[in-house]
């Protein structure tokens, strides 16, 4: 009982106790909360709804390949301890995928009717259609996952973590995802792998750094801020870069230096 205004120490872990046991779940409460925690994970089930059916049997053939050959550490029950497995099992599900996607890119490209244009260099020649396909369609299908994580993070409030993970991630692959490969084919084939020779491969670096800078000065002018405006800059900036890209593959101008 209050005394004068003050409660006793007793009076207060009573009270405390009571208040602990009100908000403590029931059992059958906890009992719920692991079923649906042991329920969670890959799950080849057939969904209810109608949305979920259709996305089922449209990502049948790759949901079945994953689930019986990449362990799912939120399936419990010990799979937790097989992480490092599915982390690499997945690296090579994404190189299998990347094989067929380019592969699966230059067949559209035929069925779309590119025109192929040879570009001859010193040692060798490649075809313009792959050069279209990768800067276009690839291109655009690989960067899908930033974009979603940068719209992400950019609605959290984390403006400056969803630009410097677009932009990281293209320095990632400029800097491993070129090398690597190459230090690869350098030790298999025992030779180097020759580049274009004809100067477009340095004016493409120039443009790349151009295009970065460009970047850097809207940023700047917008304010450090991601507006409506500097999206509507960044969209015109790649299409004049596909645009000019393009030109040259097809030669339209030429600058060689």
């Amino acid at each position: 009982m209050a005394k004068n205004g003050k409660i006793s120490f007793d009076d207060f872990f009573d009270w405390y106790k009571q208040q602990n046991e009100l908000r403590s779940p029931s059992p059958q409460g906890n009992e719920n909360e692991n079923t649906e925690e042991e329920s969670e994970g890959a799950s080849l089930s057939f969904p209810p709804d109608l949305y979920g059916r259709f996305m089922y049997i449209v990502l049948f053939p790759i949901n079945v390949g994953l689930y019986f050959t990449v362990p799912d550490v939120r399936w419990k029950n010990g799979w937790e301890k097989y992480f490092y497995v599915t982390f690499l099992l997945a690296i090579v599900w994404i190189a299998i995928y990347a094989y067929f996607m380019v592969w699966w890119a230059v067949i559209a490209g035929d069925f779309a009717g590119i025109p192929q244009v040879e570009r001859r260099g010193r040692r060798c020649c490649s075809r313009t259609q792959q050069a279209v396909m990768g800067l276009t369609f690839l291109a655009a299908g690989t960067s899908v996952p930033d974009l979603i994580t940068s719209v992400i993070v950019a609605k959290q409030g984390h403006g400056d973590m969803a630009v410097s993970s677009s932009i990281g991630s293209n320095i990632f692959d400029v800097a491993m995802g070129l090398p690597f490969p190459w230090l690869l084919g350098t030790i298999v084939y025992g030779h180097g792998i020759p580049l274009s020779s004809d100067g477009t491969l340095f004016l493409s670096l120039l443009i790349l750094f151009a295009m970065v800078l460009l970047v850097v000065i809207t940023i700047f002018l917008c304010n450090w801020k991601m507006t409506k405006g500097m999206g509507y800059i960044m969209f015109v900036l790649y299409v004049l870069f596909v645009t000019q890209d393009l030109l040259r593959h097809y030669h339209v101008f030429r600058v060689n230096f």
